[in-house]
């Protein structure tokens, strides 16, 4: 099909967080500013310096059949639950072609992974250490692959116009949406799930991170340690899950009759090229991403009146995004509501850009900005207006609202949305 640029709409969100078991329960919990972070239970963790994680409100394995669960790693299960609440939520009963709604070569399904199966390579390598070869299971590289996730939500919906794995570190769940909108906006497809999940709470990364001084160490007060913007903060808290939405042309969902959420207008992407795990501390690739989302759409400063920030709690990340959001929308960014959520779910990594399109997606269908939690003492730093502590009334009338996400590496994307 040649190419197009056809408008792209949500149609269907999922998700599966530290907050509840689906997206009006995870919704719920960040409307009540909910922490989900609590003590890692067991030995395996015990001498860990992190002793805090946000654990899936749900397990996986209480709802996956266990025939299937077992054939899955973690993250590609939480994916899969995802992803099926999106597509019963944009109005589909079956597979594509089984119903006549969507074909299956114009279906596409794009779910990212900043780490992939990494509890499967890990666990298994201790299975070849402690009981031998022939126990390693034979589902074992399926399960470890970072395109497992987005390879088994294809095979669930039938979706042949192309299945995708972006790996961008923190930002891939975000540019898993964005890359998403490319097909539509191509002809390439007609309709995508798109999303991230993450599965990594396990001791060797949690043990890696802490060593970079990346994470937060406050395991006297889990609920607590997710403190983004507060001069208190020392890191982020780990989570895992996942958020998919359904895309689709509007010209597609307006044909069968679908409920709209808003419009996706577009990303902005760049690289910061300054150091492999610092942010650059001016915010200049994050700018760069910002301006090419200006640059190539419509959108006006004037119209954002909500953002769901990155802000993992880090001293350094905190403030270069905030400077970046000032250098780019001015004086307009008075009139933002900023929220950080993931003072409330931890940080998904390549999962983070999936759950916090689902919020941002919810925060303009309710015209309502989640808070922020444990921001105690500002820092004088942040030159921007962040919801705290309760929630906040969006303005009636087309409003637009940016979810930010970045990843180790310099990725920089960008997603902005519009009601219609």
């Amino acid at each position: 099909m040649s190419s197009t640029n056809r408008t792209v709409v949500v149609t269907g969100i999922g998700a599966t967080t530290p907050l509840g078991g689906d997206s009006a329960s995870t919704w719920e919990g960040l409307i009540a500013g909910r922490s989900g972070v609590k003590p890692l239970e067991g030995e395996r963790f015990a001498e860990l310096p992190v002793q805090i994680a946000a654990l899936a409100a749900v397990d996986p394995g209480d709802v996956l059949p266990r025939p299937l669960a077992r054939k899955l790693d973690r993250s590609a299960q939480f994916a899969l639950i995802a992803a099926r609440e999106a597509w019963a939520d944009a109005g589909y009963t079956a597979p594509a072609g089984e119903d006549g709604s969507i074909a299956p070569e114009r279906l596409g399904s794009v779910i990212a992974s900043g780490i992939g199966g990494v509890t499967t390579l890990l666990d298994q390598y201790d299975v070849l250490k402690d009981k031998g070869v022939r126990r390693v299971s034979p589902h074992t590289v399926p399960m470890l692959m970072p395109n497992s996730p987005s390879a088994n939500v294809g095979l669930e919906v039938n979706a042949r116009a192309g299945v995708h794995t972006p790996v961008s570190a923190c930002a891939s769940g975000a540019e898993a949406i964005g890359y998403a909108v490319e097909m539509i906006r191509t002809g390439r497809a007609d309709v995508v799930v798109a999303g991230g999940t993450e599965a990594a709470i396990h001791p060797l990364p949690i043990a890696a991170f802490a060593n970079m001084m990346a994470m937060s160490k406050n395991n006297e007060e889990p609920t607590k340690a997710s403190r983004p913007y507060d001069t208190g903060r020392d890191g982020f808290v780990l989570g895992e899950g996942a958020g998919v939405v359904i895309l689709e042309s509007e010209e597609h969902a307006k044909a069968r009759g679908a409920r709209i959420y808003c419009e996706v207008l577009g990303q902005g992407l760049s690289a910061d090229s300054h150091h492999i795990a610092q942010p650059e501390p001016t915010g200049r690739g994050i700018a760069a991403a910002m301006q090419n989302l200006l640059d190539s759409t419509d959108l006006k400063p004037a119209e954002v009146v909500h953002l769901n920030a990155h802000a993992t709690s880090t001293p350094q990340g905190d403030v270069a995004e905030i400077k970046a959001l000032r250098k780019v929308l001015g004086e307009d960014l008075d009139h933002v509501a900023i929220s950080a959520t993931k003072s409330m779910t931890g940080h998904l990594l390549g999962g983070a850009g999936g759950i916090e399109t689902v919020a941002t997606v919810l925060a303009l269908h309710h015209r309502l900005a989640p808070p922020t939690i444990n921001v105690d003492d500002l820092d004088p730093a942040v030159d921007a207006d962040i919801v705290r502590d309760e929630p906040r009334e969006l303005p009636q009338g087309t409003i637009a609202a940016i979810n930010n996400s970045f990843g180790f590496g310099g990725h920089n994307v960008v997603l902005a949305f519009r009601t219609i």
